[in-house]
């Protein structure tokens, strides 16, 4: 029986997503790359902004019509968009065979049993508790891969709808996730990216304190783990311990992934946001003073309800201020059953889209001038892949993290393998990526 697999949305729904290959191989599935031939199709979707919803709406239609144009017997969605709208799909999308909530993808293999015998199928357990996890099957190339320490957000920021589909902030007991480290290792990955909602509140409902910094130290003594890098480090919890960490453990990747959302204390506050102007320029100090190489990325929203030509402004002030290495921008999008739906003064389209390019212009010629400045430093290098009919390699360094920045490209005389680690020093620079030669 023949499974074709769409993954949508984040890493943390990349994850859940290879917990369910794993348990579909082990129950006799086999995965296929062609949803012609699919028996059964399985969807894993994210509605976390409009155009997610509409990408994860687009897919199901669209895999729908493999049951008239194909083989398929079976269209299972699991993920964000099930989760939040599972009663709606019988009525809206009828092509939808079954149903699996954000905190049910273990029962994959037996949705997919009842929905081929002909019974209804729709599992929503309550968000809380985790699924059982048995095994992974990594889909990222094999050299890296995404390890997610945590599930759901007790944050409630004004804009997101994460809570209410993935619920409260619920951490993987450390011993899970050691376990699952090491096994990730022995299959060859190098390096791993911790992600949650909140990577910084690690171990707080567990053991009643943020246990990142100690998670990272324990991860660092697995062999053949050469990068451990951080997602999603809320500002107003990074504490001195885990700054203190990042700077030592030589197995730390001196990158931080730091959303933010805004910079003006009004729009801050609006959001729900628990931090403030003041406190994100003291953090971004700090963490350059104690780790003088350490690439900063962030998110900001735009046209959040109640943006003025001010706020915006004074968003522009700080990209320029703050130089961030990495910088990505989107347009707030109301999401139903979030209070900044319901505001009054929600931004016109046309100037959530005109600020928007405002950033983002700001932040290329940001990111452009600082890869200039990487010109004749060398750094290790993570190759994954080789230019096709050229003896070119495709890499990262440290600085850049899987899928969301830029690569080097690296010119060598003799074979490297993906998962080879290199030195190289820049050479050139070419707009978000970099071009390197191979220090023998």
């Amino acid at each position: 029986m023949n499974v074709f697999f769409v993954s949508l949305g984040c890493d943390k729904n990349l994850v859940d997503s290879e917990h369910m290959l794993s348990l579909l191989q082990k129950h006799g599935y086999s995965i296929c790359d062609d949803e012609r031939i699919a028996d059964v199709i399985v969807i894993n979707s994210c509605c976390f902004i409009k155009d997610a919803m509409e990408e994860s709406i687009d897919t199901i239609i669209e895999m729908g019509r493999m049951k008239e144009e194909g083989n398929c017997k079976a269209l299972i969605v699991c993920g964000c968009l099930s989760q939040r709208f599972a009663e709606e799909f019988r009525e809206e999308l009828p092509e939808v065979d079954g149903v699996i909530g954000t905190n049910s993808y273990d029962a994959i293999v037996s949705v997919i049993d009842d929905v081929l015998a002909g019974k209804e199928a729709k599992v929503l357990r309550p968000l809380s508790g985790m699924p059982q996890n048995d095994g992974r099957v990594v889909t990222t190339g094999g050299f890296f891969a995404y390890l997610k320490i945590a599930e759901g957000c007790d944050k409630h920021c004004s804009y997101c709808i994460i809570p209410k589909i993935r619920g409260d902030f619920r951490s993987v007991p450390m011993e899970e996730l050691l376990e699952e480290a090491t096994q990730l290792a022995r299959d060859g990955v190098k390096e791993l990216v911790l992600v949650a909602q909140e990577v910084t509140v690690y171990g707080t409902d567990l053991y009643g304190k943020k246990m990142l910094p100690t998670l990272l130290r324990k991860l660092s003594e697995i062999e053949g783990i050469r990068w451990i890098r951080l997602l999603y480090c809320y500002p107003e919890e990074i504490t001195d311990e885990l700054i203190e960490e990042m700077a030592t453990n030589p197995k730390v990747c001196h990158y931080i992934d730091m959303p933010i959302q805004h910079i003006s204390d009004r729009i801050l506050g609006r959001m729900g946001r628990r931090t403030s102007s003041q406190d994100i320029y003291d953090m971004i100090a700090k963490l350059r003073n104690r780790i003088p190489d350490i690439t900063l990325r962030t998110t900001l929203i735009c046209g959040f309800p109640g943006e003025t030509e001010a706020d915006h402004q004074e968003v522009m002030r700080f990209i320029r201020e703050a130089a961030f290495d990495r910088l990505g921008a989107f347009t707030y999008s109301p999401e139903d059953g979030t209070v900044a739906a319901g505001f009054p003064d929600q931004v016109d389209e046309v100037i959530k889209d005109l600020w928007y390019n405002d950033v983002m212009s700001a932040q290329q010629e940001i990111a452009f001038a600082k890869n200039e400045d990487l010109i004749g430093q060398t750094f290790d290098v993570m190759i994954e892949g080789r230019v096709s009919g050229e003896d070119v390699y495709v890499g990262r360094t440290f600085r850049d993290a899987p899928n969301v920045d830029g690569y080097v490209f690296v010119n060598a005389n003799h074979e490297l393998m993906s998962g080879d680690f290199v030195r190289a020093t820049i050479t050139a620079a070419k707009d978000y990526d970099v071009i390197g030669e191979i220090v023998e």
